[in-house]
């Protein structure tokens, strides 16, 4: 056969051919495009977009749809139409509990309205045995009967439940319930039976077993450390398989309210191993950084990478309790003293100087980060004298040290904790749940005009987070940005306007500034090339919804890494999440979604009605994430 040779021309003309077809051809091919909505960046330089390119979990490119499509699309690329919603980067969690939120979402819901139905004594004693009457196996299985969420500040009684009101719930089984802020419990006589809590029970240090009038026998109230003690007693009769899906299942409530990163701000060495063995088995769905308490937990092994979406991220130590609860520790009275208190008590630190100084001695030394609960003005006090300690003896440690909460941070501490580089941690929702009860029973009207005083931060050009302490409250994102604009109460009271702040700020709140907290801010917290792919979408633009409407926005998506892990169901899509968990047992598993083969959470924002974590463990049925 002979050699046919090409002629100079033809070779020419299919060389060309083969260019045009290469340059057609986008060399970084996009597994998805998001277009046809608002696209805030939370990127300075980059406000908004029209679309947005990912690719393996990471952003390739983000700008106009012309571009990028020339660029980046493909017969394989998927075009995600967001149909005029709204995409953010996903919110990060600057503090919250996510072991202790699968608690919240598997009990008896006693959270007061909006979140719940928990009014009065009456109601609560019927929310529990209506949830017993529902829940025999599970009441069975654990011995215990809990509910979570209770407010007496909310009740119109304006007191705790006691003992006696609990044992109209039960004399056979012991039952526990659980203040909303997370500081304070009331158990029946037989919880107080089981755990040997008598009148000659002395109170253990930084707690109180709260007493019957004229005598020492205890009322059921238990504050801080003598309600941790309780709840130990209650956890015990947890095996792995509750543990693990209360893990599992926490995480999938935040990923509804749009959360891809999760904290676990406290965690105990039991939590600490369900959430790694539900990481190991792949049960994660969102990011989960964890807090061991330095006290509790000897060797914490902080890590800057996650594993299978879990990692150690430092210590934490806490100072005080609640002020809601009236266990903060202040440097001057509370406006009202709690029952049984004298007209000049401030609260209590829970622990004393020298634990307190050692802690965080221990983590500067280590390199560790260290966050810190300080409620009170005194707490923060002694948390701010501990970090100029450790900085004076390790001057070049950049751990990034953070003070959670600071309701009641005085303005000349503000200036303290700027010059020392802690990064504040506020919780501006309670000037909604809890504002009215501040003004007018916890610090009074002048005081409680400035609790978590972003205003103040803010205007000394300083970066902090926003953040729910779930279970203390649903983690509601949309609530939290609502309370950092607008500080309203719950009676539609201003508290504190100098406080009040933007959107595009309360927003950095809850994405990037969160995201530099964690040491994460190249990774995460805005929609910029080269970061993950972790998106939220909602209902609404909140850069142009009145004000007022903020919390009415919904979470209709949360994207993990370029993959749906939530969609909110279409029946429920103009509902405005009202709690309603630990009610009803639900075991409907949907599919959701245009653009993932993966299962999503199910729920409404607030998992309404609820995944029964303890039913599930009963019968093995654990949801998987993929």
């Amino acid at each position: 056969m002979g050699i046919h040779v090409l002629r100079p021309q033809i070779v020419l003309i299919l060389i060309g051919l083969l260019s045009a077809c290469s340059a057609d051809k986008p060399v970084n091919t996009a597994d998805s495009i998001y277009t046809g909505g608002n696209i805030i960046t939370i990127n300075d330089v980059q406000p908004a977009a029209e679309a947005v390119a990912v690719k393996d979990g990471k952003i390739i490119a983000v700008g106009g749809l012309a571009s990028i499509e020339k660029a980046h699309k493909s017969e394989s690329t998927q075009i995600v139409d967001l149909a005029g919603k709204t995409m953010l980067p996903g919110f990060v969690d600057s503090h919250g509990h996510a072991y202790m939120i699968g608690l919240q979402a598997t009990t008896a819901n006693l959270l007061p309205p909006p979140d719940g139905t928990g009014k009065d004594i009456a109601s609560l004693q019927k929310l529990l045995t209506d949830w017993v009457a529902t829940h025999e196996a599970a009441v069975k299985k654990v011995g215990w009967i809990v509910g979570f969420g209770y407010d007496d500040s909310q009740l119109a009684e304006q007191r705790h439940p006691t003992r006696d009101d609990l044992d109209k719930v039960s004399t056979e089984f012991p039952v526990i319930i659980i203040h909303q802020s997370g500081h304070l419990g009331v158990a029946n006589s037989k919880a107080l039976e089981m755990a040997g809590v008598t009148a000659e029970t002395k109170n253990p240090k930084g707690g109180v077993f709260r007493r019957q009038a004229g005598s020492q026998e205890p009322n059921g109230i238990l504050e801080e450390y003598a309600f941790f003690y309780l709840v130990s007693k209650l956890a015990s009769n947890f095996d792995n398989d509750i543990n693990d899906v209360l893990v599992e299942e926490g995480t999938r409530l935040l990923a509804s309210f749009g959360y891809t990163t999760g904290q676990e701000g406290r965690a105990m060495s039991t939590g600490l191993s369900a959430m790694q063995r539900t990481a190991n088995a792949g049960k994660l769905a969102i990011d989960l950084v964890a807090y061991p308490d330095i006290l509790e937990v000897e060797n914490p092994n902080p890590s800057s990478s996650y594993t299978k979406h879990f990692r150690v991220g430092g210590v934490k130590l806490t100072i005080d309790g609640s002020p809601q609860g009236k266990t903060a520790w202040l440097t001057k009275p509370y406006h009202v003293s709690p029952e049984g208190q004298p007209k000049d008590y401030q609260g209590y630190a829970a622990i004393d100087e020298v634990t307190t100084n050692n802690a965080v001695d221990k983590a500067f030394a280590n390199g560790w980060q260290i966050l810190v609960h300080a409620n009170g003005d005194a707490a923060s006090d002694r948390f701010i004298n501990a970090v100029r300690l450790a900085k004076e003896k390790y001057p070049d440690v950049d751990n990034r040290p953070v003070l959670i909460h600071g309701q009641v941070l005085r303005e000349d501490q503000i200036d303290e904790v700027k010059e020392l580089g802690i990064f504040p941690s506020l919780f501006p929702m309670h000037t909604f749940y809890w504002g009215d009860w501040h003004r007018e029973s916890v610090l009074g009207p002048e005081r409680a005009e400035n609790i978590s005083p972003t205003g103040w931060v803010l205007s000394r050009g300083m970066m902090f987070g926003t953040h729910h302490d779930a279970p203390v409250a649903l983690p509601d994102s949309m609530r939290v940005l609502s309370a950092t604009v607008t500080r309203k109460t719950r009676t539609g009271r201003v508290l504190g306007s100098e406080h009040r702040v933007p959107v595009t700020t309360a927003l950095k709140a809850m994405t990037i500034w969160p995201a530099w907290q964690h040491f994460e801010e190249k990774a995460k917290g805005s929609i910029e090339v080269g970061k993950l792919a972790d998106f939220v979408i909602l209902s609404d633009n909140p850069l142009t919804v009145p004000e007022d409407k903020l919390s009415d926005i919904n979470v209709l998506e949360t994207i993990k890494e370029g993959i749906s892990i939530y969609q909110r169901p279409v029946d429920v899509a103009s509902v405005p999440s009202p709690a309603m968990f630990g009610t009803t047992q639900h075991v409907q598993h949907h599919e959701f979604g245009t653009h993932s083969q993966h299962a999503h959470s199910d729920g409404d924002g607030c998992f309404n009605p609820a995944l029964d974590v303890l039913i599930n463990a009963i019968n093995k049925k654990v949801y998987k994430t993929q």
